[in-house]
This record gives C-alpha cells, structure tokens and sequence, in this order.
C-alpha cells in the first residue's frame, strides 16, 4: 500500500507526516487507517514523549476528506472507525500532539488541528470548516469543539458561513501557539516539542488528562453529534454536495 503517512522518532519526538500532496493532503480510507496506525505506534512506543503532525508539500496541511473517497463510499471508514475521522480527532491519546500546520487546513483538516493540543502554524496557513458548503456538517469535533476553544459568536460564524480564517485571525482568536514563516513551522514545533518532553512524563500525561477532562468535548456531546451525522450522511443533500465538489459545479440542495 502507497504510504500516505510517515512516521519518523526523533530521540523522544515523533514526526508523523501526512503525504498525500498531490491530494493536498486529503484523507480517504487508506490514509485514516495509516495515521491510525502511527498513532498506535506513538502511544506504545516508550521512548516517545510528543507527537508532531503535519502535512507533506507546500500548499496543505490537510484539506480534510477526500470528497471523492467519501463520494465512493469510504465515508464509514474514514469517519465512523475507531479514533473517528481519520483514525485521529477522537482518538483516546495520552501524549501530547502539536499540529504544524504548513498551509491550509479545511474540514476534516480543520477538525484534526482542533483535535491536537498545541498549535504551530504559518503565516500562509488557512483554517476552516466548510462541510456546510457541501451538504455536511462539522462532525467530527469541529463543531463541538470550536465553541469551547473560541468565543460563541465567532465559532458560530465560521461554522455556520464555512468561512475560512488566515493564521493571524486564528492566533487572535487563541486558536493556535504561534505563527511562523512557513519555512520555520516544524522548526518550531520541534522546539515546542522539546520543552515539553523534557518535563517529567508522568506529569505531562496526568496534565495533559485533566486538562482534556475539564475543557473537552463529553461522550454526551459526541452521542449528538453522531445522531446528527447518521441523519445528514443519508440525506440526498449529502450526497449532491461532495458530487457537485467533484464536478466543480454549483449544488443543487433540497433540503432532504
């Protein structure tokens, strides 16, 4: 199988790096069930103390799902396995991730930065969730967790318009760490990464638990969130959107 992820340990850092470019990133089937499995890996392997994700190429981070996986049926197991989409934002981690966020991260990208626990980001980077552009929603996590992390109105908007955000807005808003050149973002990440690891490990995790604990999304607000994504993922509308997406051609929404 082609590796769409890249797993490389750096003495107790781990870069996992998402490498699909020429798919700016997106993830299909065999993507999620990859970063799955490099997860798994990071969490077994003793010597790891922090995770670094980010994107190969240029132009993305992650573009999130691959609309034309999803289009051919992939949507279960890109969204619906364990860890949940992409094998990653719901993900029972006891080790801190940092997102280095080498350009734009949209949708299921999106979702993925929200779901990891420090941020470094580009000063070209983009983040937004689009699913209500295409006929879905922000179903994993972006809408439970946009809400907790920035003010009410303003996780309403993007969610709501699926307007994206450049880094500068995102740092504003305490969305992300810091903003870098581009050329510096898994520089930085890797310092970040460094001062972290050098803190006693229990002590990280225990920190680390606690503080998911008190600001995270609960197992009730996943309960509706999932209620929600089995009535739009049959309805006509979710299919019309990732086509029209594929055919580059404006939807046609019914509202069923």
């Amino acid at each position: 199988m082609e590796s769409r992820v890249q797993y490389e340990a750096d003495g107790d850092l781990v870069v996992i790096t998402l490498n699909r470019p020429e798919r700016r990133n997106a993830i299909d089937a065999a993507a999620t069930a990859q970063l799955r499995d490099a997860l798994d890996r990071l969490e077994g392997d003793e010597r790891a103390r922090v995770g670094i994700l980010t994107g190969a190429g240029d132009r993305a981070f992650c573009a999130g799902m691959d609309l034309k996986a999803f289009a051919a049926g992939e949507g279960p197991a890109i969204v619906e396995g364990r860890g949940g989409f992409a094998g990653f934002t719901a993900y029972q981690r006891t080790k801190p991730v940092i997102a280095a966020v080498n350009g734009a991260a949209l949708g299921g990208g999106c979702e993925i930065v929200l779901a990891c626990d420090l941020v470094v980001a580009a000063e070209t980077a983009v983040l937004g969730l689009p699913e209500v552009k295409r006929g879905l929603f922000a179903s994993s996590g972006g809408a439970l967790r946009l809400p907790l992390m920035i003010p009410r109105v303003r996780a309403l908007e993007l969610l709501l318009t699926g307007d994206a955000i450049d880094a500068a807005a995102a740092l504003s808003l305490g969305l992300v760490n810091r903003v870098v050149p581009a050329a510096r973002v898994l520089e930085e990440a890797r310092a970040l990464g460094r001062r972290i690891s050098a803190n006693a490990p229990l002590s990280v995790r225990a920190t680390l638990a606690v503080a998911r604990a008190a600001c995270g999304p609960t197992e009730a607000h996943w309960s509706v969130t999932n209620s929600e994504w089995y009535g739009i993922v049959n309805s006509e509308d979710a299919r019309e959107g990732p086509a029209a997406f594929a055919e580059k051609r404006p939807p046609r929404w019914q509202g069923r």
